[in-house]
Formats: structure tokens, sequence, C-alpha cells
């Protein structure tokens, strides 16, 4: 998991519509309309990165550890390819710049290494997504915050529901559903499609200390809730406040 942190420039991500029947070719992870992500160049990918931290000695009894999941890379392929299409229909620009450098800094992984040059690349381009306006948590949304927090040991079993509410509807948490409907909305349009053996997936928007999304984009098939998937981190370091129960109203 550690391998998918990096500094965040914007907090977005980009839902993935269902494979189609006839859009099933042997050695296609996914597809962005025409653009076919292969299992070779994924592998391929993985093979560089697993050799250059093998080859550091900083890293090199920590590769395993440190590679990224075969899953985790498809859908940076497919988000990057995806994010430059929908920049480029809607004139949007880049607002910040992540470099190799900055992805290595905050992974582990090698700055020279085509994963890492992804990563930067995609979320250079995220940056200049609009994120939208902040959205009002639902109840749904709410429970299901809450139930990511108290799995990621969070939210103290002696704070009830409503006072972790509470404290979690705030800024970061609005702007993060703001950020998953309106990628959600725009996705639509796009003939994007990723393998059966991919399914479910889900890109984080914002996560709890230790990996566990609070809020996600689900990749894949319509309708996936599944969140799996660990999120970048603020630059300020912030992330879905943990509760301090002496904190908590009413505690």
């Amino acid at each position: 998991m550690r391998a998918r942190r990096l500094v965040a420039v914007a907090s977005v991500a980009v839902g993935l519509v269902a494979l189609s029947g006839c859009r099933t070719e042997p050695g296609v992870a996914a597809y962005v309309g025409d653009t076919r992500v292969t299992e070779d160049r994924v592998t391929s990918i993985l093979d560089e990165v697993r050799d250059g931290l093998s080859s550091q000695p900083a890293t090199a009894g920590q590769a395993d550890a440190l590679l990224p999941a075969r899953d985790q890379v498809v859908a940076t392929l497919v988000l990057s390819d995806v994010c430059r299409e929908l920049s480029a229909d809607k004139g949007y620009q880049p607002q910040g710049q992540v470099t190799p450098e900055q992805v290595a800094q905050q992974t582990g992984l090698p700055a020279d290494a085509t994963y890492a040059k992804k990563v930067a690349e995609f979320y250079t381009c995220m940056s200049g997504l609009p994120a939208g306006e902040p959205a009002a948590p639902t109840a749904e949304d709410l429970a299901t915050v809450i139930a990511a927090g108290r799995a990621a040991g969070a939210i103290p079993p002696d704070v009830k529901d409503a006072d972790a509410a509470s404290q979690l509807d705030g800024q970061q948490l609005r702007s993060a559903l703001a950020t998953r409907k309106v990628l959600a909305d725009a996705i639509g349009g796009y003939d994007v499609s990723v393998n059966p053996r991919y399914r479910p997936l889900a890109f984080p928007l914002l996560s709890f200390k230790g990996d566990v999304p609070a809020v996600a984009v689900p990749l894949g098939e319509p309708g996936s809730s599944v969140t799996d998937v660990s999120t970048p981190e603020p630059e300020t370091g912030e992330s879905v406040p943990v509760i301090d129960p002496s904190a908590a109203p009413g505690a």
C-alpha cells in the first residue's frame, strides 16, 4: 500500500465503465477508447520497478513491500489516458506540477522508472480538473465513512456514530464528495473498459491513516461500491481526522 502514497496536487479520480461483451481480447487489461493497456505492458512496468528497487541498497530488501499492486498499475495507466483525453476535450490545464522525484520521495520507488513517471503525469493532469462545489454528505455517505473510520481504528468504540459524523462532516469530506460526483458524471461519455480480472476496483479521494479509504470512486463495473484502495495524502499531511474521544461532542 505504501507505494500508493504520493504528494497530492488534486484529490481526483475517474470512474470506469464495465467491460463490454465484444471487448474481451486476450492479453488486454483495459481499454480507453481504441487504446489498449496490455498485460505485457503492465508486466514490463512492474518488472522495471522491481529491478530498480532491487538494485538500490536502500530498497533492495523492500522490493516486495514497495512494489505497486498490478491493479494499481492498470488503474494509473488508464486514468492517465482518460485524464489526458478529458483535458484535451475540455481545455483543462494543469494547476500544479508533480515530478517523478516527488513520487520517488513519497513512495520509495525509483524516480527513473516508467511507473513513477506515469504517476507524476497522472497527478499533474488531475490538478487541472474542476473540483466542483463542496457537497453535503448523505446519511449513506456518512455511514460509509464512519464504518471505514472504525475499521481503521480512527474512531474509538465509545464514540457514538452521531458524534463521529459531526466531526467528520467538514471541508475535506465535502470536497472529496464533490470531486467524486464531478468525475463520475464526466466519465460517462468515455469508452473505457476494464478486464474482469481487475474488478472490482476503486480509486480513493480521501483516506484515514493506515491506508483505509473514506471516499473513493469505483473503477470497473457500474454500481460497484468497493473502496479498498489507499489515497494520496495532502501536502499538509492532513487526512480524514482521527477522532479524540475527549474532544467529541457529548463525550
